[in-house]
C-alpha cells in the first residue's frame, strides 16, 4: 500500500512536470494510459480516461504543438501557458495520487503538482525569451521541439517507469533553479 501510494505520487508529479513543457501532452498520455488500462485514475477523475476526453486532449495537443511553431505566438502562449500548466499540474497529480486522505492528496496536488509545473514552465519561458532575444526567434522552433520531446518522454516515463520519471524531474528542477538563479544574478 505504501509503495503503491509512493508510485502514484511519483506518477502525478512527473506528469505535472511534463505539463510545464506542454500543457496537453501529459493529459493526452494520461488519457491514453487510462483508456488502455495502464493507469488507474482516482475517483472523480475517471472522465480523463473516456473517449471524448481522449479526442479533446488529442485535438488540444495538436493545436498546442502547432501553435508553438509560429514565431512570436510561442512567446504569447508562454504567458497563457503558465497558469494553465499550474492547473494541469494540480489535476494531473490529484487524478493519480491514491492511498492518502483527500486533504493530503489535494495539498500535495496543489503544492507539488502545481509548483513543479510552474517551475518547469518558468524555465521554458526564460529559455524561449533568451532564444527570441538572441536569435530573433529563429531558434524557437528548435526550443519547441525539445520541449515537446521532453513532455512526451517525461510523460511516458511517468506512466511506465515512475521512479526514473521522478529522478528526471529532480534533475530538471535542479538545472532549472540553477539557470533561473543564474539569470537573476546577471540582472
Amino acid at each position: 500500500m505504501v509503495m503503491e501510494t509512493l508510485l502514484s505520487i511519483f506518477i502525478g508529479i512527473s506528469l505535472s512536470a511534463a505539463a510545464g513543457f506542454r500543457v496537453f501532452v501529459p493529459l493526452l498520455v494520461m488519457s491514453i494510459a487510462a483508456n488502455t488500462g495502464h493507469l488507474t485514475l482516482t475517483p472523480g477523475f475517471e472522465w480523463i480516461g473516456t473517449t471524448p476526453a481522449l479526442i479533446a486532449f488529442s485535438v488540444a495537443t495538436l493545436l498546442e504543438v502547432l501553435a508553438y511553431y509560429i514565431p512570436f505566438v510561442d512567446n504569447l502562449l508562454d504567458a497563457i501557458a503558465t497558469p494553465a500548466a499550474v492547473v494541469a499540474g494540480v489535476v494531473l497529480t490529484a487524478s493519480t495520487v491514491t492511498g492518502l486522505n483527500p486533504f493530503l492528496s489535494w495539498s500535495l496536488a496543489i503544492i507539488a503538482g502545481g509548483g513543479v509545473a510552474a517551475t518547469v514552465q518558468s524555465v521554458t519561458g526564460v529559455t524561449r525569451l533568451a532564444s527570441t532575444s538572441s536569435t530573433g526567434g529563429l531558434a524557437n522552433p528548435a526550443v519547441s521541439t525539445v520541449e515537446l520531446g521532453s513532455a512526451a518522454f517525461l510523460s511516458a516515463l511517468a506512466i511506465f517507469l515512475p521512479v526514473l520519471g521522478i529522478i528526471f524531474v529532480a534533475i530538471i528542477l535542479i538545472f532549472g533553479i540553477y539557470k533561473i538563479s543564474q539569470k537573476k544574478s546577471e540582472l
